[in-house]
């Protein structure tokens, strides 16, 4: 019987853009805020730009774990936030591995097509059964409803399975974000259950 092993960090995916609605950015703060304060650490991209610099300097203003992951060839053009840790690797695919590798669990907030690129690998080894952590979607004003309903028609014109729909989940309010998060965790087989306590 396996031993289960608590979620201890979660990796958030999201833009790096400051052009945003600033309701997005106040999201994504609000998401790091709550991270630190549940005693989990953050995972990231590793700037200090946009949605994801929003976040990490949240979490780490309320006295997060944060870890940030950049290629050094993005390191002028999304601004390394290094008063956290962060490791700098030479590619973008070394960046997502790490990523990977150090999360338990996966958050991803509106972005561009590097965010959109990250949640469709993240599917495609869910569906692979390369992983079983979870992903859970932000969906604020139906941001993600057309890529749902492509995952649909995938799965209605049979050129993806059903078990597609339970790879992921959406939410559309920033607190729901963890408990849809547990909620996956819990049904999943693969040794992942629950958040960690929060710290005090």
């Amino acid at each position: 019987m396996p031993t289960l092993r608590p979620i201890e960090s979660i990796c958030v995916y999201c833009g790096s853009s400051d052009a945003v609605d600033p309701a997005l950015l106040a999201a994504a703060a609000e998401l790091g805020r709550t991270l630190a304060q549940e005693g989990l650490r953050l995972v990231y991209g590793g700037g200090r730009v946009g949605l994801m610099g929003a976040c990490a300097r949240a979490a780490h203003a309320a006295g997060g774990r944060v870890f940030g992951v950049m290629p050094e060839f993005l390191r002028q053009h999304e601004i390394l936030y290094d008063v956290v840790e962060t490791k700098v690797v030479r590619s973008m695919h070394e960046r997502k591995m790490a990523m990977f590798e150090a999360s338990d669990a996966f958050i991803v907030l509106p972005g561009g097509i590097g965010t959109l690129e990250e949640a469709i690998e993240l599917l495609s080894w869910h569906r692979l059964d390369l992983h079983k952590k979870p992903i859970v979607f932000f969906n604020p004003d139906g941001f993600w409803d057309h890529l749902f309903a492509f995952f649909h028609q995938a799965i209605d014109m049979k050129l993806a399975p059903k078990a597609l729909a339970d790879t992921w989940r959406a939410v559309t309010r920033i607190e729901d974000l963890l408990p849809a998060v547990q909620d996956m965790a819990a049904l999943e087989h693969d040794p992942i259950p629950k958040l960690m306590p929060r710290v005090t």
